[in-house]
């Protein structure tokens, strides 16, 4: 069959699935792109002969935010379909990185194609070309290596078949997943060859789920018999696995409390008695409290980052052992871990199996069944409102929209402080109720994947909560939810700049510094009033609805409108700063953020001294 290189690549990948637990899933669903030089003639033909029903596409405005709505669908789709998005040259193809390495660090498979300089070389250089004098075959693809899982550049027709079947395979790697990256130069795209048949058949790429090694099985079983205090951390791992039942059993069966990771959060409903809350810095005390004195952690499927570790304080219990549950070997063996390395449904069930008859003092079980009664009391005064009639605090904003939704809402979140006051406060009621993208904590991550959730889930109410300073980075998918009939619900928490920041800049000795948009002060210093920024009016001008709410009580008509939206649809609210009833609780555990050594501000030196306090609890747990 003659066709040109990118004809044979839409081709090929409109003929790809994914299967697992004999459920088969188109592996590439659809491709997202902006066309330029580098790609127009070649993938933009190619989709456009193709036509809809073989490869659906989407019209982005964003290089980087087509990626980030890639990985919402990857994610919601539990990781067994995913998009893939075209780009052209140069700048088109550098704007994906960002986006490429959020999807790889949280491994999620998104499949890249963006177009490259000629390989023939007919002009040197030609427009956007990267000259490096001692490298004539680097150009700016190469910036993607280092956040693919899988790269290749297709300099001959023929080489896209072998590179084509290896992006195909790391996509559906449950282990290896992530970004995968083919460079397409603009010339090979248009090149015609004769193909083989076989190349175009259908073919399936089976999931595998791995049942964990005898020896490693018989071990970690010994490590929970002999445990007194064990704590379940449960990661992304569980929710990637579909595992979140299996887990409920084995939490149910032993007593085991079980926190959660940023990525975990939701594997278990939040009235499950075994759910403690999430775990670490932005964590519960109750999970905190337990992790503390636990002399066996279970880590399920996380990466066990700083956030989870508080930076390798949390865990002080001399006597404290790790079991490492995980696909991947590098992580079951993180913290000197028993490592279990297996799929997160395979291992828990076979786990269970091994340790039946075993469950925890019934003393263990009531106090951190109090524990958790108490956060919850504890949530219930942040979201609590006594004046409906004042501007909401961030945790009202989250309090009334939790009185609202029902297990079928998704919301979206990244950046800034929500990050935090969602671990800590946010009641999850569905295994993939809770999206947050938290692995690389990516600005401008929201608006587009909960275009993706949406795709993914259509009917669901998906929610982009942001603050002002993610929308002002990257709003523009917006245009395309509009186009697409999208009815995503974003929701603007407006505070006048970067809230997160600002008061971790407090805490480590900066004081704030360029942390809130406002005008210059006499003295410099951008403490003046606060910018005429209308983000409502923007989110107007895009194409959106908007509902501006100022009070509490507007907030909770604005929402209600918004849920039931046939279109998509903005709430916009300032916040108020919160008081010391209304507000999240502070920080259960500590993070790691450098203060500087010696400073001549007393702001500065008195931050040294608690973090050196801090830093003198850290443990390498060897």
């Amino acid at each position: 069959m003659r066709l040109t290189v990118a004809q044979a690549l839409v081709r090929f990948l409109s003929r790809q699935y994914a299967e697992r637990d004999g459920r088969r899933h188109r592996l590439i669903a659809a491709t997202w792109g902006i066309f330029g030089h580098g790609n127009v003639a070649g993938i933009g033909q190619a989709l456009l002969e193709t036509g809809a029903r073989d490869m659906p596409f989407f019209q982005g405005r964003n290089e980087q935010a087509m990626v980030h709505a890639a990985v919402g669908y990857a994610r919601q789709s539990g990781r067994l379909s995913a998009h893939a998005v075209t780009t052209s040259i140069g700048p088109g193809a550098t704007n994906l990185v960002t986006g490429a390495a959020g999807a790889t660090i949280n491994r999620i498979p998104v499949l890249l194609l963006p177009g490259d300089t000629f390989a023939t070389r007919p002009a040197d250089p030609v427009l956007q070309q990267l000259e490096v004098p001692e490298a004539g075959d680097v150009t700016v693809n190469d910036t993607l290596r280092p956040v693919s899982r899988y790269f290749d550049r297709i300099t001959r027709p023929e080489a896209l078949i072998p590179a084509a079947l290896q992006a195909m395979r790391v996509l559906t790697d449950p282990v290896r997943t992530g970004a995968v990256t083919l460079a397409l130069p603009q010339d090979v795209q248009a090149e015609a060859y004769d193909w083989p048949e076989e190349f175009f058949a259908e073919r399936v790429w089976g999931v595998r789920r791995p049942r964990p090694d005898r020896a490693e099985l018989a071990a970690a079983a010994a490590a929970v018999r002999g445990s007194a205090r064990p704590l379940i951390v449960a990661g992304g791992g569980i929710r990637h696995s579909g595992a979140g039942a299996v887990l409920a059993e084995f939490a149910g069966a032993t007593g085991i409390p079980v926190a959660t990771t940023q990525a975990g959060k939701g594997v278990l409903p939040y009235d499950h008695p075994a759910e403690v809350g999430g775990i670490g810095h932005t964590g519960t005390a109750t999970a905190n409290g337990l992790a503390r004195e636990a002399d066996l952690v279970i880590a399920a499927g996380t990466r066990l980052t700083d956030f989870t570790t508080a930076s390798a304080t949390l865990f002080q219990n001399p006597a404290v052992r790790f079991l490492g549950l995980n696909l991947d070997p590098y992580d079951a063996h993180k913290l000197a871990a028993l490592p279990l390395v297996a799929d997160a449904l395979e291992g828990l069930d076979e786990l269970r199996g091994a340790v039946a008859g075993y469950r925890v003092d019934p003393a263990y079980a009531a106090a951190y069944g109090e524990g958790k009664r108490e956060w919850e009391r504890r949530v219930d005064a942040a979201w609590a409102a006594t004046d409906e009639e004042l501007p909401p605090t961030q945790a009202q904003v989250l309090g009334v929209l939790d009185s609202l939704v029902d297990a079928s809402d998704v919301l979206v979140n990244a950046a800034g402080s929500l990050p935090g006051d969602l671990h800590k406060l946010w009641r999850a009621r569905s295994t993939d109720q809770y999206h947050l993208e938290y692995g690389y904590s990516c600005m401008g991550y929201e608006i587009p994947a909960a275009i993706g959730v949406a795709l993914a889930a259509p009917g669901r109410p998906v929610w982009a909560l942001v603050g002002d300073g993610t929308y002002l980075m990257n709003p523009t998918e917006i245009v395309t939810a509009v186009q697409e009939g999208v009815p995503i619900k974003l929701v603007v928490l407006d505070n006048h700049g970067y809230a997160s920041i600002g008061g971790l800049s407090g805490a480590v000795g900066g004081e704030g510094f360029a942390a809130a948009y406002r005008f210059r002060a006499p003295d410099g210093s951008y403490s003046g009033e606060p910018l005429p920024v209308d983000i409502a009016a923007n989110a107007g001008s895009l194409g959106m609805a908007v509902i501006r709410a100022g009070t509490v009580r507007d907030l909770r008509e604005a929402l209600t409108v918004a849920r039931s939206a046939t279109c998509p649809t903005c709430v916009y609210v300032q916040t108020r700063t919160p008081d010391t009833v209304s507000g999240p609780p502070p920080a259960q555990a500590w993070w790691d953020v450098p203060v500087a050594e010696t400073a001549n501000r007393k702001e500065a030196a008195q931050a040294r001294e608690e973090y050196d306090r801090q830093a003198a609890q850290r443990r390498r747990h060897l």
